[in-house]
């Protein structure tokens, strides 16, 4: 899959800022884990929360701004505190905390527009409790672009080390992604997925595969007509625009270990056809990360997990590995714009 980002570089200049998430799920937990596995190098954080629903054996600094982390991190997680409404029951989500939710999330972001802080990760929400809460988004990836001033031109990866995938429909039932699939979408999202593996993953050539949307990729026509009529010509208008390419592949034998040798990240048809793959090749280090932003911006790939809320059981991996990712982009983003080698 040609060049790695797999967290074993120089950490990003800035912190990052890691966001709340919903109290009630893992988030508090698997945020002291990610502390413990990084306080001696990897990637600086602050989290933006109350910090009551933190593990009371946590040692925490609550620091006024996010410049007062790299100096404090090494010894206790800094806080950049957000009082909650009411008080927290793990495993039993209150919906009168929402705002305080997207506050986090909005906070972060601002201070990853003002140049503050490298980067934004954000820890698990559940979209139930929010819209309860009046958040009007289907999740994470479209609040961000509306807070970034982009909406529509945000893109969901899932990356791992063996695996990126980039679906082109998202948070849409299966029916409304094909109703809505068309060629412009494939042409703007493969575009996206091409310049942030350059800019955030260091990949100089970037190689795309485009995933089929039919059986055998539709067998010339015989089983759907959706490759000959717009994927196909998609792929030639990516061409066009100097974009190495490959496709449409048969999306039953694209994700073998020899044939992902041969591109650096699958563009595929809907959400499934693009999170089954990696998900099933390595979901502990799964990495969610929104493309086409002004900022860097990754997520664990997992939920709230209520249901193991507040049990110590909670691993931090997922979140261990975006915030290693997040570090690995920003500084990636910084050295593209100064000009440098990645």
């Amino acid at each position: 899959m040609g060049a790695r980002s797999d967290g074993a570089r120089t950490m990003t200049r800035l912190p990052l800022a890691l966001t709340m998430g919903d109290p009630a799920g893992i988030g508090p937990e698997i945020t002291a884990g990610a502390w413990r596995a990084l306080r001696e190098g990897g990637a600086v954080f602050a989290w933006l929360g109350d910090p009551a629903c933190l593990p009371s054996s946590l040692p925490v600094k609550e620091i006024e701004t996010i410049e007062e982390a790299t100096s404090v991190f090494s010894d206790a997680l800094p806080v950049l505190p957000l009082c909650l409404s009411v008080p927290v029951r793990a495993g039993e989500p209150d919906s009168t905390n929402g705002q305080t939710v997207i506050d986090s999330i909005a906070r972060a972001v601002e201070l990853a527009k003002a140049g503050v802080a490298g980067g934004v990760v954000t820890n698990p929400i559940s979209k139930a409790v929010l819209r309860r809460a009046g958040f009007p988004h289907p999740g994470h990836t479209e609040f961000l672009a509306e807070l970034c001033h982009v909406p529509g031109r945000e893109v969901m990866m899932l990356a791992s080390p063996m695996l990126r995938v980039v679906p082109v429909t998202i948070h849409v039932s299966l029916r409304e992604a094909l109703d809505t699939l068309n060629e412009d979408m494939i042409v703007e999202t493969g575009l996206t997925t091409a310049l942030a593996l350059k800019q955030d993953f260091g990949i100089a050539r970037p190689r795309l595969a485009v995933a089929g949307l039919n059986p055998h990729a539709g067998e010339d026509g015989m089983m759907g007509r959706e490759e000959i009529d717009m994927i196909i010509p998609a792929i030639e208008r990516l061409r066009a625009k100097g974009v190495d390419v490959m496709g449409p592949m048969p999306p039953d034998t694209m994700f073998t270990e020899s044939a992902r040798q041969k591109y650096d990240a699958a563009l595929c048809m809907y959400h499934d056809q693009a999170l089954i793959p990696i998900k099933t090749l390595d979901m502990a280090h799964g990495v969610n990360a929104t493309l086409g932003l002004p900022i860097v911006r990754t997520s664990p790939d997992h939920g709230t997990a209520f249901d193991i809320a507040g049990k110590g059981i909670a691993e931090a991996t997922s979140l261990v590995a975006a915030l290693r990712l997040a570090s690995v982009l920003s500084e990636n983003r910084l050295n593209y714009k100064e000009g440098l080698p990645s």
